[in-house]
C-alpha cells in the first residue's frame, strides 16, 4: 500500500501560476517544505504561441524542460493530482498515493474541451483547421497564412471563460496585417464568429479593435458559437440567435471551449462553475480555509491570462503563509489581466483592465495610452514579456507585482 507523505504546502501544477507560486514562497521563506505536483515533462510559455501562429517566434522558443524551470527547493512529484480530500488535509494522486498539506494551492490550469465542437477533434492539423491554443498547431496556422491566397478564412470564439480573451482576435488581425503585406487579403473573406455579444467586454478597447475589423474588411458575427467542423468538406456550422448556418472555408482558426479540469469540477472544492471555489480578492477557499487557488483553475471573474497569474501569484504566497502562521489573509486581488491586443505587426493595443471593467494602467497614458494601439507595447510583448516571464515571475521576481498588504502585522 502507498504511503503518506505530507508537506507545509502542496501546489497542485507546474504551468505559470503553481511555479510562480512555489518561486514567491520560497522567495519569502526558504525553509519552507514544498511539493509541486506536475506530470508534464515541459513547461510552456503560452502567451507565445500567438506570435508563433504569425510567424513571429519558433514555437521551440516557447517550451523548456520542466526541470530546468521547476524551483530549486521544491519536491518535484511527477505524477497527475486525481482526487481531493479537503477534510483530511490531502489529495490523492494518480498511481493511488496520497499527499497530505497543511496548505494546498490549486494551479492545475483549465482543460481545452476540443470535444464540445462536433468532428473538430478528427480534423485538428489538417484541412485548413487550426488553432493557436495548442503548441503543435501553431505553427499550422502560420503555414495556411501563407498559403492561402484567396477564399474564406474563418475565426472563432466560444462562450466565456477562456484563457485570454483577446487571443482569438490576434490570430485574426496577424493573420489579415501578413495577407495586407501580401497584397492578398481584398481576395479573402475574413469572418469573425464571438459567441458573445461585444467585440471585446471592456468598453474601452472596442473603438480601437473596430478600427481594425472596419480596415481590414472583417465580417463581423456576434452571439455566433461554432458548433460543428466537417474537415473534407471544408465546412463549419455556427449556432445564431436565427439558428444554425453553415459557412464553407479554406482556413478555420478554431478556439475550442474551456472548462475545469475534471478533478477540480467534481471535487468538494469546486464552485457551480466547476472551478475552485474562491473568494475573489483573497482566492482563499470559501469553505476551507487552508485551500487557496492561483490562475485558470480559481473560480475568481478575472480575465484568465498570464499576467493575472504574475499579480495573483505573489498574493496567494503572502495570504497562504499568513493562515499557515494562524492568522488571516492580509493581501487582496484586484482583478487585474493584462491581453496585449496584437492588431497588426509591430503594434498592440495593451488592455489592462480589473474587476468590473476598471482599467488599471501599468504605464503613464503619455507612454503608453492603453486604448490606441502602440508600437512601444509591441516591444513589450515581443521583446521584454517573454525574458520577464521566465527569468522574473517563474523565480519569485515580483516585478510591478508586488501585493500590497492590509492589516499587516
Amino acid at each position: 500500500m502507498a504511503t503518506r507523505t505530507t508537506h507545509d504546502i502542496v501546489i497542485i501544477g507546474g504551468g505559470a501560476a503553481g511555479l510562480a507560486t512555489a518561486s514567491s514562497l520560497l522567495a519569502r521563506r526558504p525553509e519552507l517544505d514544498i511539493a509541486v505536483v506536475e506530470p508534464a515533462e515541459h513547461h510552456y510559455y503560452q502567451p507565445g504561441w500567438t506570435m508563433v501562429g504569425a510567424g513571429v517566434f519558433d514555437a521551440e522558443t516557447t517550451r523548456r524542460p520542466m526541470a530546468s524551470v521547476m524551483p530549486k527547493g521544491v519536491r518535484w512529484i511527477r505524477q497527475a493530482a486525481a482526487s481531493f480530500q479537503p477534510e483530511d488535509r490531502q489529495i490523492t494522486l494518480s498511481d493511488g498515493a496520497t499527499v497530505g498539506y497543511r496548505i494546498l494551492v490549486v494551479a492545475c490550469g483549465l482543460r481545452l474541451a476540443w470535444e464540445k465542437i462536433e468532428g473538430l477533434e478528427d480534423t485538428l492539423g489538417r484541412n485548413g483547421v487550426t488553432s493557436n491554443y495548442r503548441y503543435d498547431l501553431a505553427p499550422y496556422t502560420w503555414d495556411l497564412v501563407q498559403r492561402l491566397r484567396q477564399g474564406r478564412a474563418l475565426f472563432s470564439q466560444p462562450p466565456m471563460p477562456i484563457k485570454c480573451a483577446g487571443a482569438p482576435q490576434k490570430a485574426m488581425y496577424l493573420s489579415c496585417d501578413a495577407w495586407r503585406d501580401r497584397g492578398v487579403l481584398g481576395d479573402i473573406e475574413v469572418e469573425f464568429h464571438n459567441a458573445g455579444a461585444a467585440l471585446f467586454g471592456v468598453k474601452e478597447y472596442v473603438p480601437a479593435l473596430m478600427d481594425y475589423v472596419e480596415t481590414y474588411g472583417i465580417h463581423l458575427n456576434l452571439q455566433s458559437n461554432l458548433k460543428a467542423v466537417d474537415g473534407p468538406a471544408r465546412l463549419a456550422t455556427f449556432e445564431t440567435e436565427n439558428g444554425e448556418t453553415a459557412r464553407p472555408f479554406d482556413m478555420l482558426h478554431v478556439v475550442p471551449p474551456q472548462v475545469a479540469p475534471a478533478f477540480v469540477a467534481d471535487s468538494p472544492l469546486a464552485a457551480d462553475s466547476g472551478f475552485v471555489d474562491v473568494d475573489k480578492f483573497t482566492l482563499q477557499h470559501v469553505a476551507y480555509p487552508d485551500v487557496f487557488a492561483v490562475g485558470d483553475a480559481g473560480s475568481m471573474p478575472n480575465a484568465k491570462t498570464a499576467a493575472a497569474a504574475r499579480k495573483q501569484a505573489p498574493i496567494v504566497a503572502v495570504n497562504a503563509l499568513a493562515v499557515l502562521d494562524g492568522g488571516a489573509p492580509v493581501a487582496r486581488y484586484d482583478g487585474y489581466g493584462s491581453c496585449p491586443l496584437t492588431v497588426e505587426r509591430g503594434k498592440i493595443v495593451l488592455a489592462e483592465f480589473g474587476y468590473d471593467g476598471k482599467l488599471l494602467p501599468s504605464f503613464p497614458r503619455w507612454l503608453i495610452d492603453s486604448t490606441r494601439p502602440s508600437r512601444l507595447a509591441w516591444l513589450l510583448k515581443s521583446e521584454a514579456l517573454p525574458w520577464i516571464y521566465w527569468n522574473g515571475m517563474l523565480k519569485g521576481h515580483e516585478w510591478l507585482a508586488k501585493p500590497a498588504l492590509k492589516n499587516a502585522a
